[in-house]
């Protein structure tokens, strides 16, 4: 039986990835949609042949019976939509962050353990081979216990984060708006933005918790976080150094560059030069082959592994509810820390 499957917020990231890939599928459709725009509403739905159509999460919730639901709003409105979900008995996924404040993550989490559903967050690098490749070394004990982690994240998002049009979007049906990522009252920035993917492939890979966090940050002319810098304390002692800059030139696209120090060896992983590798005390090093292009960015990925879920199968859900809590603790405990200019604690 196909999956029927229910989008709420239907702008960019919706329209160029999220219901393409479910329709693509042959795993399930969209059945139905929510905006809180009827010409938006009226336009997605006539291009993806949608007829159930919705202003309102309570009634898209009441209307229609769903597997699962995609939630792709302003990063502020995830949390009530997400709640309201699960209440109804749906798989959720959420675009990351998965909130942007730690009260609204717990809530999240609480709300998938009462219903006994699932909450996905598409950070897509966490399900590529070469993750499960690098959690299974930690896991092994084969670089011993973390004690040091270096993360370094930037993007060819300099326009969006300054409140301007994406170059990249200037053809697609929608634009991110300004709204979303560029104003900091509702958590634009590039921490929220951008970072949500290093910090979720961290916290997959290591299993580590943060306990304290401070920041700096370098603003963009729209008053968000360009830059950020941070020194972050994990509950076990270990230490993380954390970078984001929003400003690489468009020709060059993303960098993630992940060195994880342990007491038997580190890894080593960097999705620019397309490297994973293990270098170990003992000397017996493994280099896991990464394709080329591989290192890029695939957002269909963790969508299809969505319907999987949806679908009863039993597949590793890579970035869960519990490790969109952790980014969004990091985060909020940085994004406190840069106004203060003092440690505040990771409230996990």
């Amino acid at each position: 039986m196909s999956l029927r499957i229910g989008v709420i917020g239907t702008g960019w990231w919706a329209t160029v990835n999220h219901i393409p890939t479910v329709q693509a599928s042959g795993l399930g459709e969209v059945v139905a949609i929510c905006d809180l725009d009827p010409g938006r509403l009226a336009t997605v739905g006539d291009r993806f042949g949608v007829a159930g159509r919705y202003t309102d999460v309570a009634s898209l919730l009441a209307a229609e019976e769903l597997d699962g639901v995609m939630i792709a709003t302003p990063h502020t409105a995830h949390a009530a939509a997400a709640i309201a979900a699960l209440q109804a008995g749906c798989h959720v996924l959420i675009e990351k962050p998965l909130a942007t404040t730690t009260r609204d993550a717990r809530a999240i989490v609480e709300a998938a353990k009462v219903a006994d559903r699932q909450v996905l967050v598409p950070c897509g690098w966490n399900f590529r081979d070469y993750t499960a490749q690098a959690a299974a070394w930690v896991e092994a004990g084969q670089i011993g216990e973390i004690r040091h982690v270096v993360c370094g994240m930037a993007s060819a998002l300099g326009d969006l984060f300054a409140g301007q049009p994406m170059q990249e979007t200037a053809d697609a049906l929608f634009r991110p708006p300004a709204s979303t990522w560029a104003d900091p009252s509702r958590a634009g920035g590039y921490g929220w933005g951008q970072m949500s993917h290093a910090l979720a492939w961290v916290y997959r890979v290591t299993g580590l918790s943060p306990a304290t966090a401070f920041c700096l940050a370098g603003t963009s002319a729209a008053g968000v976080d360009y830059y950020d810098a941070a020194v972050l304390r994990m509950s076990n002692g270990a230490t993380m150094a954390l970078s984001g800059a929003a400003t690489v030139p468009k020709q060059c696209g993303f960098q993630m560059d992940i060195r994880l120090f342990g007491t038997e060896g580190m890894i080593l992983f960097d999705i620019e030069r397309e490297r994973l590798e293990l270098h170990r005390n003992d000397a017996a090093d493994i280099s896991f082959p990464i394709a080329a292009g591989q290192g890029g960015y695939d957002g269909t990925l963790p969508v299809i592994r969505f319907l999987e879920i949806c679908a009863g199968r039993a597949v590793r859900n890579d970035a869960n509810a519990d490790n969109g809590a952790l980014v969004v603790a990091t985060l909020a405990a940085m994004y406190r820390s840069a106004r203060t200019n003092q440690q505040e604690p990771v409230e996990v």
